[in-house]
């Protein structure tokens, strides 16, 4: 079951690129623009957290926040305050109306991730179990360990980040234009020619004994897919 994550955001660039962010980690996510429409939309499904701007319309953050910890449905429910206000009186005031973390702006998206899974293990750890199985292979996203067979599978944390992309979408064949952006990002210029060395190395630590069929496959002029029966 995906954790399911509510951003109340009003910068549209900045929510457009939380929900992407997010949805790519494997989340569900909805995006509200104001403090009264997430306060609606919390009402109508429970999240199982919260990215919260302060500086909301409407609504403020702070006041969100004390709403939230306010009514015994939502009292638990796990909030990340986000917002351009870095001094410690505000972070202060901030953590002391219920919010669990705080992140200044700007911030960059892998501490983000790494900050949601703290507060999902400390406070919903049944979220937190963070796995994925796909035939006898089991990538554990929280401890970044991968077992296939039952042994230990050794990856480098690219090597990691494409198992983990291929294993959220088995059988689909993904070029490497696809994949230079999944994992390495948009933002970020690589040759396309690096996505072959590193699924190289993908497919040799997956190698495990001679009868083991490598689930990556090449797909001539179209790219690679995990092609395994799960």
């Amino acid at each position: 079951m995906q954790p399911y994550i509510l951003v109340m955001e009003d910068e549209d660039a900045l929510a457009t690129l939380l929900q992407y962010n997010l949805e790519k980690e494997g989340y569900d996510v909805t995006v509200a623009a104001d403090g009264e429409e997430g306060m609606l939309q919390i009402d109508e499904r429970q999240p199982d957290l919260v990215l919260l701007d302060w500086m909301l319309p409407k609504l403020s953050g702070i006041e969100v926040c004390r709403r939230i910890r306010g009514k015994a449905e939502t009292r638990n429910l796990p909030i990340i305050m986000l917002t351009a206000r870095g001094e410690e009186s505000d972070r202060v005031r901030g953590l002391d109306t219920g919010a669990d973390d705080y992140l200044t702006k700007p911030f960059s998206m892998v501490e983000l991730i790494a900050r949601i899974r703290a507060v999902l293990r400390r406070i919903r750890p049944g979220l937190a179990d963070d796995r994925l199985n796909h035939g006898d292979i089991i990538i554990d996203r929280v401890s970044h360990r991968v077992k296939r067979s039952g042994q230990e599978v050794h990856l480098g944390p690219t090597e990691f980040r494409l198992l983990d992309h291929f294993m959220q979408h088995p059988g689909r064949v993904f070029s490497r234009e696809q994949l230079l952006d999944a994992v390495w990002g948009s933002d970020v210029y690589v040759e396309a020619r690096t996505v072959d060395v590193h699924v190289g190395r993908l497919r040799k630590a997956l190698a495990i004994g001679d009868d083991s069929a490598n689930p990556i496959r090449t797909v001539r002029s179209a790219g690679y897919s995990l092609d395994l029966e799960g």
